[in-house]
């Protein structure tokens, strides 16, 4: 089997994983479920470095039921997350006044995140597998020089005739020349902040490394945690790396990677740590 096959092999084995565990979650946490919008059926562009990686990775909103608090979801999310292998923590967002209740589960490179609020019943659910390269570098193909185009000789014409002198006229006045205005400034993007990472290899968790997406920023690496990126005539477009999480899409903001987390792809981002 070839560098491409192990791969894809290796990747549609955690998004079926993924599905499985998201499918086990949403059924047990929520009312009405609709698994036809649990779209994981084909890998999608998690960048566009070269080779361009690839993941998948999905969204899904349910209600959990009104017996049910956000607490009590919480909990039974944890339980059975850890009851299946997955590595849980959780934490609290605060989203223009609304408080979530956040876990964050990983799992051989994959991540859950479940957000509960007491406001109100929804139950966000959002999944993705490691990015994998699916394939090896392509090297540029030559570029052939273009073939210099053959150039007739000239024709030997006959000799210009000799023209009479032109009368003399007087100069015309000389014109003052036009003040340069100066040119409109240049309006540059609005500078990312540039801020410490929130992890260094001092306050990382044990068992822990530094995430290899966002070197411990843990925002976003493409758009610099703004949650979007300048687009044409001046608009703002959403960031399709992070979409407007604004965090690392890896670590899902936590800054660092478990090591038995770890898939044997992203091993590869950590030499110190050996084959595997």
């Amino acid at each position: 089997m070839d560098e491409t096959s192990t791969a894809r092999a290796e990747l549609d084995r955690l998004g079926r994983s993924l599905r499985g565990q998201l499918v086990a979650l949403i059924t047990d946490l929520t009312v009405r479920v609709h698994l036809r919008r649990l779209t994981l059926d084909e890998p999608k562009v998690a960048d566009g470095g070269e080779p361009s990686r690839h993941h998948y990775a999905t969204d899904y909103q349910g209600k959990r039921p009104t017996t049910s608090t956000a607490a009590g979801t919480a909990a039974r999310a944890t339980f059975l997350l850890r009851t299946a292998g997955w590595d849980v923590t959780e934490s609290e967002e605060d989203d223009d006044g609304r408080l979530w209740t956040v876990l964050l589960a990983r799992r051989d490179g994959s991540v859950i995140r479940i957000l509960t609020s007491e406001d109100t019943l929804a139950v966000v659910f959002r999944g993705r597998t490691p990015a994998l390269a699916l394939c090896p570098p392509q090297p540029d193909p030559p570029q052939p020089n273009p073939p210099q185009p053959v150039q007739d000789p000239e024709p030997i014409g006959e000799p210009e005739p000799i023209r009479d002198p032109e009368p003399f006229r007087d100069p015309e006045p000389v014109r003052q020349p036009q003040p340069v205005r100066e040119p409109e400034p240049v309006r540059e993007p609005e500078p990312v902040e540039q801020r410490e990472p929130l992890r260094t290899q001092e306050t990382l968790t044990p068992g822990y490394v530094l995430c290899y997406e966002c070197d411990g920023h843990c925002r976003c690496p493409r758009c610099g945690g703004r949650g979007w990126l300048p687009g044409e005539a001046g608009r703002k477009r959403r960031c399709a790396e992070c979409r407007t999480t604004k965090v690392c899409p890896i670590c899902w903001g936590a800054g660092e990677l478990a090591v038995s987390d770890l898939s044997t792809y992203q091993h590869g981002y950590y030499p110190e740590l050996g084959g595997r």
